[in-house]
């Protein structure tokens, strides 16, 4: 049963900023999910922050919203107020280190061209990551051989004691995963600072293209998750999933991809549920076909009792 928030407090305190009931399918990758009682929209590190440190003095819930390429939202919706995280400045600096300062509702792949069009070499590995920096440094993010964890320099979190810089090896990167995730961390990421090199714009930008033709030959178009779960030590959830007979499996109108099995497709109006019920199933069939429990790469927000 929802339960209704008083959110009086809230409209004083953010006024426009804050919309109720908000359908948040639009702000994921797969266009699935129900409703957001509340959604805040910040457009800066310093709001992103102030807004955080707001809710913790109200012990409000929230969660954070940035690319939402990573997410599978209840059919249900969120009880939470959900932060919509549009920070956005970059700042390149050629100074001393060549590196990338951006805020973490930055999308990834939008920097990397960025970088590259400016004859900066670092970053393309990340030409075809839809996430935000925020996401990605908070879940080491990685493709085609590169991964936030040989990328960073170092991250501004927002902590129960403030600002804090946290250098690379503070995050305690692992595969897929971070000090940060792995612990539930009070903290939220408002920028990072990425290592960067000298290059040939067209060289940078022709071994992009190959990576993002790649991709696109390797994974499914449209509207889309994955990966869903996380590859096993010395395997592939794919090939996994694929061993298991499930490659083209359909629930409602998700499926498990043709492409990459590692890949769930929504055909139009597919409900959360669905998709639910297909990872579910995978982790179900791979484990009683080869032992192994499939952990997933993405997250589950909101109300699933």
């Amino acid at each position: 049963m929802k339960t209704a928030l008083p959110n009086t407090d809230l409209r004083a305190i953010f006024g426009k900023q804050l919309q109720e009931n908000v359908s948040l399918a639009a702000y994921t990758s797969a266009r699935i999910g129900g409703q957001a009682d509340l959604l805040v929209t910040v457009k800066s590190a310093d709001e992103l922050a102030k807004t955080v440190q707001t809710l913790w003095s109200m012990e409000r819930p929230f969660c954070i919203v940035g690319g939402g390429s990573n997410i599978l939202v209840s059919d249900k919706g969120v009880r939470e107020v959900v932060i919509l995280n549009r920070a956005k400045k970059v700042t390149f600096n050629t100074n001393d280190q060549l590196s990338v300062t951006a805020e973490s509702g930055v999308i990834f792949s939008n920097l990397a061209n960025r970088a590259a069009g400016k004859g900066f070499s670092g970053l393309e590995w990340a030409a075809a990551i839809p996430g935000t920096i925020g996401g990605a440094v908070y879940g080491n993010a990685g493709a085609f051989g590169g991964d936030m964890a040989g990328s960073l320099i170092w991250t501004e979190l927002l902590t129960m004691n403030g600002r804090e810089r946290w250098p690379v090896e503070k995050m305690e990167y692992d595969y897929r995963t971070s000090l940060f995730k792995r612990t539930r961390t009070s903290a939220v990421v408002l920028s990072a600072c990425l290592r960067l090199e000298n290059g040939h714009p067209g060289q940078i930008k022709a071994h992009m293209q190959e990576i993002i033709e790649r991709r696109r030959s390797t994974q499914p178009p449209g509207a889309s998750m994955g990966s869903m779960f996380k590859n096993p030590p010395g395997e592939h959830a794919g090939r996994l999933i694929e061993a298991a007979g499930l490659k083209g499996t359909r629930i409602g109108n998700a499926e498990i991809s043709q492409v990459h099995a590692n890949f769930f497709i929504n055909h139009g109006e597919t409900k959360a549920s669905d998709i639910r019920e297909l990872i579910l199933l995978v982790q179900k069939c791979v484990e009683a076909g080869c032992g192994i429990k499939l952990e997933l790469e993405i997250e589950l927000i909101g109300e699933w009792s």
